[in-house]
């Protein structure tokens, strides 16, 4: 076999397994979570390779911290909070925005992601994980006045939008909402919950039993028509909540 023929037939080996990997990536196979069957990946966010400013560098918040009473329980992004990792909590920025945060008093400043929402209470803007409150100092007082630089979003937290199986095969269901998590812990419901509600309305939850074991499913919005609950799901994706299209019941 010449040089040349070699050549042809490594090059298009290598194209056949890039066409098989690729196809292998596009379905979208049957998975099952807290008893709903769903069909994964099915739908991308609009906006899913596009990197937004939301906030402006050099802004002025309140930050205050967060602790050991959250400590090992789900964040609003679906993380588990550590309160040693550098994170944060906001009330709108998108999940995995990175932010640099200052103490204008003292020049110590830290690199945080926001995987998180609140703060909770009012004329406070961000929530500091611990390890990140003691880096700059806020540790201490509590709360203060920093300044924030914008540095980018890890766009790993962009979430894709999940569609269940019973609506992928009815004809006509009665109804769609969109479910953002379901635990067996009702607190962690109403967190999620209380959450949501910074920006969305019509969030509920839905309390069901599935093999002996009680879930409490957050869900945001009742719609007619699926195509605009998966519109409406996009947006949340695209900010990093986990989203399953599936029957309002």
């Amino acid at each position: 076999m010449s040089r040349n023929s070699r050549r042809t037939l490594f090059f298009g080996l290598i194209f056949s397994a890039v066409v098989v990997l690729l196809t292998g990536c596009s379905t979208a196979p049957s998975t099952k979570t807290s008893g709903v069957n769903y069909q994964r990946n099915a739908y991308i966010p609009n906006k899913y390779s596009h990197e937004e400013v939301p906030i402006k560098s050099g802004s002025v918040m309140v930050a205050s911290w967060y602790g050991p009473d959250f400590h090992g329980k789900p964040t609003a992004s679906g993380e588990i909070y550590d309160m040693n990792a550098m994170t944060a909590a906001h009330k709108t920025l998108p999940f995995g925005t990175i932010l640099n945060v200052t103490n204008p008093k003292n020049g110590a400043s830290a690199k945080v992601i926001v995987n998180d929402r609140g703060p909770f209470i009012a004329g406070r803007d961000l929530d500091l994980s611990y390890s990140a409150a003691k880096a700059i100092g806020v540790y201490g007082p509590g709360t203060m006045t920093v300044e924030i630089d914008y540095l980018g979003r890890d766009m790993k937290y962009v979430k894709y939008i999940k569609v269940s199986d019973t609506i992928a095969s009815s004809a006509s269901p009665s109804g769609y909402t969109i479910q953002i998590g379901a635990f067996q812990e009702q607190q962690n419901a109403l967190r999620l919950k209380s959450s949501l509600e910074f920006e969305y309305k019509g969030v509920y939850i839905k309390q069901i039993s599935t093999n002996g074991k009680t879930f409490y499913r957050v869900r945001v919005g009742k719609y007619k028509d699926k195509t605009k609950a998966i519109e409406y799901a996009k947006g949340l994706a695209e900010v990093g909540y986990d989203t399953l299209v599936t029957a309002s019941d």
